[in-house]
Formats: C-alpha cells, sequence, structure tokens
C-alpha cells in the first residue's frame, strides 16, 4: 500500500500494490504551507513512512496529548474551556522522513518534529490549509484509514495534483505536454502525436502548485492507456505514478477488465509494477522501441469513499 498527500488539492489517497484507489480523504494541512524546518510549522514534502500507530481501539473524539490518552473527550464545551488548544484525536499515524538532508535527521527531521495525520473536531474544515504542521483528518476517516494501512506503509507528500477530464475540458495543457515531451525531446513527428482518439478519451493531468501542467496520459475507450508524459524536471517525483493510478481509477469507474498500452521499452519496468506484462515482441514506433503490455483484472469498483475531494 502506499499513501499520497497533495499539498494543492488537500486530499489523501491510499493506493494497493497495484495503484488501485482504495480510499480518498479531504484533508487539511498547513496553514504556513510546506516546509520542513524545525519550528517551521509547516507541512514536510517527500518520501515518509508511517513509523508508529497510536491509539488503537480508542473511542472517537479521545484526546491525545504527548501520544497519550488525556483521559479527555473532545467536545464543544471542552474546545470553548481551552480555546488556543491544537486538537490531536482519536488516533494518530506518526510519520517519519526517508530523505536524509531534506526530511530525515538535523533540523529537518519530521518525526522529531512530531508530524503526525491525526483526527480532528468535528468542526474544523477539510480541504484547505489550517494546520500547525500535521495533516489534520475527520475522524471518521483516521478511522478506516488506521484499520486499513500497517507500520511502515510508504507516505508520499507532493506538491502536485492530478485531475481527469475530457478533451474539452484537458485538451488545452495536455497539448502542451505532449509538444514539449514527445514532438520537441523525443522529435516524434506532430502529425503522428495529435490523432482522432484524443476528442473521444479520457485524460488526465498533473499540475503543480501553481496550478502548470508537468504531466498528461489518456484512457481510450476501447481500454488503451498511452500518451503518458512528464516534464522532464518533475520525473522521478511520483508524477508518472499519480497519471497512471488516476488511469486506472477511470478504468475502473469504466469497468475496465482488460487495459493495454504501448510503453516505451525502457520504460517497461515502471508498468510492471502496476501489474502489467509484456505480450509479443518488441516494435518500432514513432522511431522509438516499443512493447505492448496489458493489465487484466475484475474491477470491484470504487470504494464510497475514494470520491473527488470536496464532493
Amino acid at each position: 500500500m502506499q499513501i499520497r498527500i497533495s499539498l494543492p488539492q488537500q486530499s489523501l489517497e491510499l493506493h494497493d500494490e497495484r495503484g488501485t484507489l482504495l480510499c480518498r480523504y479531504e484533508v487539511s494541512t498547513a496553514k504556513n504551507g510546506a516546509g520542513e524546518q524545525n519550528g517551521s510549522f509547516c507541512t514536510p514534502r517527500g518520501r515518509h513512512i508511517v513509523r508508529a500507530k497510536v491509539g488503537a481501539g480508542a473511542t472517537a473524539n479521545t484526546v491525545f496529548k504527548r501520544r497519550r490518552p488525556t483521559g479527555e473527550l473532545w467536545t464543544p464545551q471542552l474546545a470553548d474551556a481551552f480555546p488556543g488548544r491544537d486538537w490531536i484525536l482519536t488516533r494518530i499515524l506518526w510519520l517519519s522522513g526517508k530523505e536524509p538532508g531534506r526530511n530525515r535527521l538535523g533540523e529537518v527531521d519530521t518525526m522529531r518534529r512530531y508530524i503526525y495525520l491525526h483526527g480532528s473536531p468535528d468542526p474544523v474544515p477539510m480541504g484547505s490549509p489550517g494546520s500547525i504542521g500535521c495533516v489534520r483528518m475527520r475522524n471518521a476517516d483516521i478511522i478506516e484509514l488506521f484499520d486499513l494501512v500497517p507500520a511502515y506503509t510508504q507516505v508520499d507528500i507532493v506538491e502536485f495534483g492530478v485531475e481527469a477530464g475530457s478533451w474539452s475540458e484537458l485538451g488545452e495543457p495536455a497539448r502542451q505536454m505532449r509538444e514539449t515531451v514527445f514532438v520537441e525531446e523525443q522529435r516524434v513527428p506532430r502529425d503522428l502525436e495529435m490523432d482522432e482518439h484524443d476528442a473521444v478519451s479520457r485524460h488526465v493531468v498533473a499540475r503543480d502548485a501553481e496550478g502548470g501542467a508537468i504531466g498528461t496520459g489518456r484512457l481510450l475507450p476501447d481500454g488503451h492507456i498511452g500518451r503518458m508524459a512528464v516534464l522532464a524536471d518533475w520525473r522521478g517525483k511520483g508524477v508518472g505514478r499519480a497519471l497512471l493510478e488516476r488511469l486506472l481509477e477511470e478504468a475502473a469507474q469504466q469497468n475496465r477488465r482488460h487495459l493495454a498500452l504501448h510503453a516505451q521499452t525502457q520504460a517497461s519496468g515502471f508498468y510492471r509494477r502496476f501489474g502489467f506484462v509484456e505480450e509479443g515482441p518488441e516494435f518500432i514506433e514513432a522511431g522509438i522501441p516499443h512493447q505492448t503490455m496489458v493489465r487484466s483484472s475484475c474491477p470491484q469498483g470504487i470504494p464510497s469513499r475514494a470520491k473527488e475531494p470536496g464532493t
């Protein structure tokens, strides 16, 4: 399993080892924004793990201080009595950074900064920044997530989000990404890159914190995934994984049982991690070696909590 927290979208997603979306929740990260420095009251970025789970079996609204229950249950009356208190309720998933110098050790150590995923009072708004560094969740959501994930689950906190839509909705940024990556960088002829399938496909676009497009991909009506492209500066940062996982979600919503793609040969290992397997010989497409890869599954449908943030 893997958790991804999107700072721009204020969302948390849980995926299984094949990239299938299990849950999506609204969250609230730091009102001071992203940052790793001790004392910054910012939410740290990068690769983390769930280092410890605290609060198993506790009653919802149990109040924690220094990861120990205080014996109190949060109520509006208790909140009125302690108006300045930062409430940590119900369950705690304590994070530890995995990147020395960025979010681990020294003055940037996530665990020593006591950064948690934790429950919050019901009136606390989700979907917008508001914490002092931690990731706030609704009580019902943190209970569900706590029961689903084991210790040492990977947690990526990222500065991008992914949206899905039609060509009329996302065609312009998708075209821009494909022009940059395929036509300009890889020298694919422009008349081969844009085709009649765009108008009838589902498209995904990744955007950075400022709303600029940084990656794209598409799902054809017959279940073919393609046109996966990520800007060079964003490669190796989880954008490709997030794009593919969103395409897999779109396919599951369409009850697609068989998916296929033409992977550039050097990228076939990436797709294998999501359950795709090679089929047939290598071939040349647009002057680049490719490999057909397929994945079969029996979609169970998207869980009720795997919904768009804000809905």
